[in-house]
């Protein structure tokens, strides 16, 4: 019998890192966009380093709560690509790219406008100044992000996440000296140093670029026309699809924003405790998400196949594929959250030798573990219950534990602890406990919620409990 689930488990292994890793390289090329930033910055400034802590977090909230909408593309294609109906998948994308385009308007109007965020946030004057114009850039980057982000879930339902890959890592290529040259100019050229804003308008550049090749990609390669991509235009708006993307993708975008913003606030929050604690916060916060790449990898692609068993109405192969993806990812999440706490002197070292940001940023670093593993699992479980189109339940769960117990308690123990509490508990490292456990809670919540949909499954298909394993 465990020879069986030996093998079982080694087959799910084996189907999900080749969607897995190219996945993980496009996602960790995209994460050293905002890694290259914020070397750089760390190197020119430390208010634009503040800035840039601040503005990243206003954006990426913005950005992932639309993301989380478009990209439930990924689990209707999925559903359609394993059932073989090739031309209802390319129809999914042509609609996602609408559904962007519309998304696009109401993410403009918060990036141009960003007042309510800069109130919650209450930076020092300076830093506010550069915050708005960093804001602006990064509104030129939305429209082709958002279009993007339809393209990249389209290709994870079909498993050809190497296609996304590719422009990713070639984007990281670009990246590179465009951000050196606008965040520290270039003399010789006539380019005066932007700081952090320079970084916000090279990613523009980047992410544009990404877009008009990928179109390319679609028109050209000969993969993608069974898809119908390669004939005539854009479909016109199909209000059936779009209200199907719109009742998975609204629960799925705000629970990708809960999540988020109960990362992404602690920035805004901690920026009230002063520039040094929010750099060092922002030290933290990369690795963190650079850490979280492989878990999203491995959620994408278990979701992906967990979707494509579905369609194929093989329902026992999908859970065994969940299960498996779970177990997974909690295995590379406790080594890895592991190593980085052993080597966190010589890691955050890599960012910045400022001897007062590395010591506001070391105490984190143990939350930073416990933050990661509770990451990993719910990364897991949110993309199996989204596969199989459950997705309203889970939005419940982020909103009571991530903003709850994460953003509610860390507020409480960096603001207004109690006197007997010792100093590790206080602060920027009281926000980060706080979220931690807000994570876990979350975490056990998904993969109960997980469980019970398995379990429902397999007594309404009449299986036994074995074929679960």
């Amino acid at each position: 019998m465990k020879a069986a689930l030996g093998r079982r488990r080694h087959g799910s292994l084996s189907r999900i890192l080749p969607l897995a890793w190219p996945v993980f390289i496009g996602q960790l090329a995209v994460l050293a966009y905002s890694t290259i930033d914020t070397l750089l910055v760390a190197r020119y400034a430390a208010l634009d380093l503040a800035a840039l802590a601040v503005g990243n977090a206003m954006y990426t909230s913005v950005f992932v709560g639309l993301m989380g909408v478009i990209l439930a593309v990924s689990p209707v294609a999925a559903q359609r690509f394993g059932a073989q109906d090739h031309e209802g998948v390319g129809d999914c994308l042509h609609q996602a790219a609408w559904l962007a385009l519309a998304l696009t308007l109401v993410g403009e109007l918060i990036l141009l406008f960003p007042d309510p965020l800069l109130a919650l946030a209450r930076p020092e004057p300076a830093v506010e100044a550069i915050v708005r114009r960093h804001l602006h850039f990064l509104g030129l980057a939305l429209p082709a992000a958002l279009l993007f982000t339809a393209y990249r879930g389209f290709n994870t339902a079909v498993s050809r996440p190497k296609a996304v890959m590719a422009l990713q890592v070639g984007g990281l290529a670009l990246k590179l000296p465009l951000s050196a040259a606008l965040i520290h100019g270039l003399p010789a050229l006539g380019l005066r140093p932007m700081g952090a804003p320079g970084g916000a308008l090279a990613t523009a550049l980047v992410v544009w670029s990404q877009l008009l090749v990928g179109l390319w990609v679609l028109r050209h390669d000969p993969h993608y026309a069974p898809f119908g991509l390669q004939r005539g235009g854009l479909h016109p708006p199909r209000p059936a699809l779009i209200g199907r993307l719109l009742r998975l993708g609204l629960p799925m975008g705000a629970s990708i924003l809960i999540e988020v913003t109960g990362f992404t606030f602690m920035a805004l929050f901690i920026s009230r405790l002063g520039a040094t604690s929010v750099a060092g916060h922002q030290l933290a916060a990369n690795l963190v998400a650079m850490m979280f790449m492989l878990p999203m990898a491995l959620g994408n692609a278990t979701g992906a196949l967990v979707g494509q068993r579905i369609g194929a109405r093989d329902f026992a192969d999908a859970r065994r594929l969940g299960w498996h993806g779970l177990e997974i990812a909690l295995a590379f999440a406790l080594l890895m959250g592991g190593l980085v706490f052993l080597l966190r002197r010589q890691v955050l070292s890599l960012y910045t030798p400022d001897p007062l940001i590395l010591a506001a940023a070391l105490p984190l670093l143990l939350w930073v573990w416990l933050f990661h593993v509770g990451d990993a699992c719910q990364a897991i479980a949110a993309s199996v219950l989204r596969a199989h189109h459950v997705a309203l339940a889970p939005m419940l769960v982020y909103a009571v534990a991530i903003w709850g117990l994460g953003l509610g308690g860390g507020y409480w123990l960096a603001f207004a602890p109690p006197a007997w509490l010792p100093g590790f508990c206080r602060g920027a490292s009281g926000f980060w406990l706080a979220a931690s456990l807000g994570l876990m809670m979350c975490s056990a919540g998904l993969v109960a919620l997980m469980a019970w949909v398995h379990g429902h499954e397999a007594q309404e298909s009449g299986e036994t409990a074995s074929t679960l394993a």
